[in-house]
């Protein structure tokens, strides 16, 4: 039988957490953000939960402390959605004795563990209580609503526990309900579940917090976490039926914190073997966003493109974007396209071609406009001695491919740009015969001002640099909001202005468009959000995305 479609509902109040996270942070921050700081960074349900299992997700707040979301009645929404078709009142027979964490695992992928009928996850769901007598009369109504509704029940003594679950046939929805000590109120879609869940608190060894990889995980969990996610990476690609190519990280902990400013969610991913030294970090922003202007909707900024393939974060990126899309897809690559399209038309390789050069500050950036689907891109790069001799480089490319290398002058500026020259029909009186024009095409130019070379894709991109000097990115006051809850020193930032790219955005990720109806109210008020990567550990690699939102 198939029973992960039967613990459906629950798994909805497990994911409050996500759900509250994308549509209601907005509101957090009119509010007082200290008033939702959690009280514990660490699940307490990770007892109950095998150091087996593939994924945790963890709310360390009372929901009914997201009070702020009434404004839209969201979270009331959710309540009732939630206990509909239950008959559960949230207010009068859950809220008196919820307390401060709700946890939901993925505990086994095959509940029976036998390949010939499918594979039958294992699902726990696990509700801190303050009043356990209280949460016993809920269980016990709960099931009581279920029997009257045509269910079997079947009560059990297991090990000290009492478990209350059906025997509903096959197509019916299956639930398994107990309170364990004084504690945790424990459902799971199968009572094998919830009698693992409690030999895993009888048994330390076998629970979570015994994993070495989970221990050390947590110690990279900042305070006041309002909530946690801990992944087992090889067990997850597994679950997916998903063979890696090359596994370097064995584990990822998440956790999502409150900022004056938005949110940041920390990452770190873990590794029980020695990687690769950390990339180049870096103390401030490079001074190479000083030539990229506000408008900018997408920036890529650091130092050092020369390892790019070779860093720890391609790595990383290569694995992720594997676990995600079966693949080794390359994802930026649908981001960035523009600069894939040159890759393209100029026959060239940009790790090679480029990117080898390319050994101190540098910045990437693309400029959507809406009249056209195509965004205009600039590539700011530190000069040295391997840039001279790129730039040569890229100069033969142009011309083995038939461009020619003409000099402009802008502002007053000394500018080389790569032209092509094209025929165009013009429209002529029949009796005088076909008319021609000749027309220019500028396919890239690039300039020197400073210590810095920088490219551009247009006349129009690299007149903004050149004539709007005082409105660049660094000196944006949402710029540097966002870039000061990332901490210092880092590896650079990928920075995303929503409201510019928005449209880009969704016509190279269409997946994109469905995450953004489910999370409406969030990606509305949704300014920018950054990435970036931290940390000098051989055994692990940290990171974070800081989301900024309007009017915070």
């Amino acid at each position: 039988m198939n029973r992960q479609r039967s613990f459906i509902g629950f798994i909805v109040a497990g994911a409050i957490a996500l759900l509250i996270a994308i549509a209601g942070f907005y509101w957090f921050f009119t509010k007082s953000p200290a008033n939702l700081i959690a009280s514990t960074s660490e699940p307490g349900a990770a007892i109950f939960v095998s150091k087996l299992s593939p994924a945790m997700v963890s709310l360390l707040t009372n929901p009914d402390r997201l009070q702020a979301l009434e404004r839209e009645e969201e979270l009331s929404k959710l309540k009732t959605s939630l206990f509909a078709k239950s008959g559960i009142d949230y207010k009068q027979d859950v809220q008196p004795w919820l307390g401060n964490e709700i946890t939901l695992a993925i505990t086994t992928l095959d509940i029976d563990r036998d390949p010939e009928n499918g594979q039958q996850p294992g699902y726990l769901l696990a509700l801190a209580t303050k009043q356990p007598e209280k949460s016993r009369e809920f269980v016990e109504l709960l099931f009581s609503k279920r029997a009257l509704s045509g269910a079997t029940l079947d009560v059990e003594e297991y090990k000290g526990v009492k478990l209350i679950y059906d025997n509903s046939q096959p197509e019916k929805d299956l639930l398994a309900g107990a309170v364990v000590g004084e504690g945790f109120v424990l459902f799971a879609n199968d009572p094998k579940v919830l009698k693992d869940a409690i030999n895993n608190v009888q048994a330390p060894d076998l629970n979570l917090t015994s994993s070495p990889e989970y221990q050390k995980a947590t110690k990279e969990l900042p305070k006041g976490g309002l909530a946690v996610a801990f992944l087992n990476l090889p067990v997850v690609a597994k679950w997916q039926g998903l063979e890696l190519s090359e596994q370097l990280y064995n584990s990822e902990i998440i956790s999502l914190a409150l900022n004056p400013k938005g949110l940041l969610a920390e990452t770190t991913f873990l590794t029980s073997s020695e990687i690769l030294t950390p990339s180049t970090t870096l103390s401030k922003p490079v001074e190479a966003l000083q030539y990229v202007p506000a408008s900018a909707g997408l920036v890529i900024s650091g130092s050092n493109l020369s390892n790019l393939g070779e860093s720890d974060l391609a790595k990383l990126w290569k694995q992720a974007t594997a676990t995600i899309y079966g693949s080794g897809e390359d994802v930026v690559s649908r981001l960035a396209k523009p600069l894939v399209d040159v890759q393209k038309r100029w026959g060239i390789n940009l790790p090679e071609d480029i990117f080898s050069w390319v050994q101190g500050e540098y910045a990437i950036a693309l400029l959507p406009e809406k009249e056209q689907t195509t965004p205009h891109w600039i590539f700011v790069v530190e000069k040295s001695e391997s840039v001279e001799q790129g730039i040569a480089r890229l100069d033969a490319i142009a011309s083995s491919n038939g461009l020619s290398i003409n000099p402009l002058t802008i502002d007053k500026q000394k500018v080389s740009a790569w032209t092509e020259l094209t025929t165009a029909a013009k429209k002529s009186d029949a009796k005088e015969g076909a008319s021609f024009s000749i027309e220019t095409k500028v396919r890239g130019l690039h300039t020197t001002l400073g210590n810095y070379e920088i490219f551009t894709s247009d006349l129009e991109t690299i007149n903004e640099i050149l004539t709007t000097k005082d409105n660049s990115l660094i000196d944006n006051p949402n710029f540097q909001d966002s870039i000061a809850a990332i901490p210092l020193p880092n590896q650079g930032y990928i920075y995303l202005d929503w409201t510019k790219s928005q449209n880009l955005l969704e016509r190279q990720v269409p997946i994109l468009k469905l995450v953004e109806v489910l999370g409406k109210p969030f990606f509305d008020n949704l300014r920018s959000l950054t990435v970036s990567s931290y940390g000098t550990d051989t055994r692990s690699l940290k990171g974070g995305v800081f989301f900024q939102l309007k009017n915070s």
